[in-house]
C-alpha cells in the first residue's frame, strides 16, 4: 500500500470547499464531475452537485463529493488531516490563511515535541492539524 488518500464528503458545499482549499493551499483542482454530467438519472436539484473532483498541491491530495439522494454527511471530530510543512514560514503562512475564516482549536506555538504546531477547523468542518519539526 503506497498511501491512504482523504476523502471529504459534503452536503452541497463540495464547489465551495474546493475553492476554499485552492484559496489557502495555493494549488489545483481537478476532473470535476457533476451529478448532471454522469451517465444516469439525477434529479435536477443534484445536476450541479459534485459527483468527484481531485485537488492536489505538492503532495497534498484530495478527493471531493457532495452526499447524493439519501445519504447523509455528518460533520464531527472523529479525523484530522495532519499537514507537515518544511519550514517556519510554510505553516505560518497556512495558519494564517485557515485561521481567517476557520475556528482555532489550538493556536500556533512551540511544542515540547519540538515542533511548531497548531489545529483548525475550517468553514466546512474539516480539522487541519498543522506541524512544522524543527530541524
Amino acid at each position: 500500500m503506497k498511501q491512504a488518500t482523504p476523502y471529504l464528503f459534503f452536503d452541497g458545499k463540495a464547489g465551495e470547499a474546493l475553492a476554499y482549499y485552492k484559496e489557502i493551499f495555493q494549488g489545483e483542482v481537478m476532473d470535476v464531475q457533476t451529478f448532471g454530467e454522469a451517465d444516469f438519472p439525477t434529479p435536477p436539484e443534484y445536476d450541479e452537485r459534485i459527483m468527484h473532483a481531485r485537488f492536489k498541491k505538492g503532495d497534498l491530495f484530495l478527493m471531493v463529493s457532495d452526499s447524493f439522494g439519501d445519504q447523509t454527511v455528518t460533520v464531527g471530530n472523529h479525523i484530522a488531516l495532519v499537514l507537515e510543512f518544511e519550514s517556519e514560514e510554510e505553516i505560518n503562512n497556512h495558519y494564517e490563511r485557515l485561521s481567517k475564516e476557520g475556528s482555532v482549536h489550538m493556536e500556533l506555538q512551540d511544542t515540547f515535541w519540538g515542533a511548531v504546531y497548531a489545529k483548525v477547523e475550517d468553514p466546512f468542518g474539516v480539522i487541519w492539524d498543522l506541524n512544522y519539526t524543527k530541524g
